[in-house]
């Protein structure tokens, strides 16, 4: 397995100041699993190669990492594929072989840490499992990389076989050399899927180490996370919360600059908040609920708008309530601020009159976390006798899983979803609940929409009488 760094920047030998590496040594790393041995194919001042060659001993392999059997294969410790794969191995052989240039320093020409330079890269066999070239270009391309891949069959013998999950990848940009290897470092493993060692908590840390200044605006960034942490739910959700904690609010409950320009596209869960804001200010509610409300995100974007003088929010777990009220900063809030504010704690499926009265009221992405013989309950509960005028619900299409890389059509998202629609059934109940209770019906898509399969997730906005 090897990792070639080229780049073009005059006197491209700069690079090896930058790496620390002698363009005139053959180089060799002991790792726990072989060796690693740096070197330069070619050199000199208009373009220069530095080498990254993985050397994994089969019986380190199977002596010093954990199980890779896999289910239903007994000989997986002793024929797999890792030696000959861009894995979490050649992420360990990075940071070993390049470390200072990892930390941003550069002895003999610190100048150039902070300097943008024109690199390309090649890694050769790629494993991508569930995502292929789409997963690659994902994880790359908003970061500003050119990429080009080349897929590899299983067999050329044997054509039918298909296609195999491995691609050769070449990547160009224009780029600091530590954000490069940062890069490289988080997303080889992340594209992999797998890591050879057992993952804890630590990982976290190298995880926001390395990611630091790019992962937070990765549009990918939870995908990212999941499988760097290998789907641990619990690891990746403190990951997850620590790279989504955000600046305080203003006092004075202003919004703040527009996006500018050329930034990252938002993730589908910041553009889903954003679109149920957007239609609770278009219902003109002064008075809106938020239903489900968890660590307060909608909350906290509502407070931006002056229109709304009461904003309330529900949940049934004590512990996201005092989440939300930390995220949120509400005991640095103005006195006026915090009178815009409830946080209660509570049920969908229960009666409750705290939910009377209200102009509007959010439920996002929470009915699916219901068992469907609660369900009823939970209808009365808000369109019969809570009954806003208007409700802005949101739900996942069931229909758009097939283009996660880890599901299968039919798996559902999370674990504790008790039911996911197709956008038709989610149609149906929508206008069911409509016909019963006197709801216009409006449904939206939320996401970019994908041939066949629709959006990510389906909005229904319901308005009383019609």
């Amino acid at each position: 397995m090897i990792l070639n760094i080229t780049t073009t920047h005059y006197p491209a030998t700069d690079l090896g100041f930058l790496l620390h590496k002698h363009p005139d040594k053959f180089q060799t790393l002991e790792l726990s699993i072989g060796k690693a041995h740096v070197f330069y194919p070619e050199k000199g001042d208009d373009r220069t190669t530095i080498s990254l060659l993985l050397d994994v001993d089969p019986i380190d392999l199977v002596r010093g990492t954990r199980n890779m059997a896999g289910d239903g294969f007994a000989l997986g410790q002793y024929v797999n594929d890792r030696p000959y794969v861009a894995s979490s191995f050649m992420s360990v052989a990075i940071a070993k072989a390049f470390s200072s240039a990892m930390n941003g320093r550069c002895k003999d020409k610190p100048e150039l840490v902070d300097v943008a330079l024109p690199f390309e890269v090649l890694l050769t066999s790629v494993p991508a499992p569930k995502g292929g070239e789409t997963l690659i270009r994902k994880f790359f391309e908003p970061l500003g990389y050119t990429v080009s891949l080349q897929k590899h069959t299983l067999d050329d013998k044997f054509t039918d076989w298909g296609d195999s999950k491995y691609f050769t990848l070449r990547l160009a940009h224009t780029i600091t050399t530590q954000a490069l290897l940062s890069h490289l470092y988080v997303l080889i493993p992340a594209l992999d899927n797998d890591k050879h060692y057992y993952v804890n908590d630590h990982e976290i840390e190298k995880l926001l180490e390395k990611g630091k200044g790019w992962l937070h605006s990765h549009p990918e960034k939870e995908q990212i996370t999941r499988r760097y942490l290998v789907h641990l739910l619990s690891l990746s959700r403190k990951a997850l919360d620590r790279l989504n904690e955000e600046l305080p609010l203003e006092l004075t409950g202003e919004a703040p600059t527009e996006t500018e320009p050329g930034k990252k596209k938002e993730s589908l869960h910041d553009r889903r908040i954003g679109l149920v804001a957007e239609k609770l200010v278009a219902s003109g509610a002064e008075r809106v609920l938020d239903l489900g409300c968890g660590e307060g995100k909608l909350v906290r974007q509502l407070l931006k708008k002056p229109q709304f003088r009461e904003i309330a929010g529900m949940d049934v777990s004590y512990h996201e309530l005092l989440k939300a009220r930390e995220r949120l900063h509400f005991d640095e809030m103005s006195p006026k601020q915090k009178e815009r504010i409830q946080l209660f704690q509570g049920s969908l499926t229960y009666r409750d009159r705290r939910l009377e009265g209200y102009d509007a009221a959010a439920v996002v992405e929470v009915i699916e976390h219901l068992d469907v013989n609660r369900l009823k309950a939970f209808e009365r509960v808000l369109f019969e006798f809570a009954r806003p005028k208007t409700i802005v619900l949101t739900t996942p299409n069931q229909e758009y899983n097939v283009m996660w890389e880890t599901l299968e059509a039919e798996d559902m998202r999370h674990n504790d979803h008790r039911f996911e629609w197709t956008r038709q059934q989610f149609a149906d109940w929508a206008g069911e609940i409509g016909k019963k209770y006197n709801y216009k019906v409006e449904i939206l898509p939320v996401g970019d929409e994908a041939p066949g399969v629709g959006a990510p997730s389906q909005m229904a906005i319901f308005t009383y009488g019609n």
